[in-house]
């Protein structure tokens, strides 16, 4: 194998995705061993579509097309976070289906992350600011300038939280495992 394979073996391209029906947030970083760079990110605008069907075809269009031209490994995308708006969460969970479709039908694995576990690992605090976390962005990619749609650091932030943890067992705790697990969950465990 030559050297220009081996390191080519090593690297690899993560998709990051925050999903919304208005605006859809997308990031592609490379990484190798702890190193990471940006290659692109932006935003997929769905608001001049007329109905919801036709919002869901664009977004697996433009995601297939992101696929497609990048070739990622994996794919990391920010759980929907529970509202109160019933029919807002439905059409949000369904474009985030729609972009998981787009992924699975390449067989490229996908992973979940909860807004607050994004936010805790770019910037150590759960609780962020989107300005906090894409003030944060800003430093650790060296970017010039922050986006004016925040849709977009907040997909980096979930591709480069796919990337501190990629590998790692995932937990909805502070530390992953099976003693943090009955640490925090002590009425789930029959003795």
């Amino acid at each position: 194998m030559s050297k220009e394979a081996k390191k080519a073996a090593k690297e690899k391209i993560i998709l990051g995705i925050d999903p919304g029906t208005n605006v859809m947030g997308y990031a592609l970083i490379i990484t190798e061993g702890k190193q990471y760079k940006l290659l692109q990110y932006g935003v997929i605008h769905l608001k001049k579509y007329g109905t919801h069907e036709l919002k869901l075809k664009k977004i697996f269009e433009r995601i297939t097309g992101i696929l497609e031209e990048f070739l990622p490994d994996s794919v990391a995308l920010e759980a929907p976070f529970y509202g109160a708006n019933v029919q807002s969460m439905l059409k949000l969970g369904r474009a985030q289906g729609v972009a998981m479709a787009a992924a699975l039908a390449r067989e490229i694995p996908i992973t979940e992350y909860s807004p607050k576990k994004v936010k805790q690992s770019v910037t150590g605090n759960g609780n962020a600011s989107k300005e906090q976390v894409a003030a944060m962005l800003q430093t650790l990619f060296k970017l010039e300038e922050i986006p004016k749609m925040l849709d977009a650091t907040d997909a980096l932030a979930v591709a480069l939280c796919h990337h501190f943890h990629e590998g790692r067992i995932q937990s909805r705790g502070r530390a992953a495992g099976w003693k943090s697990f009955i640490e925090e969950n002590p009425g789930r465990v029959k003795k």
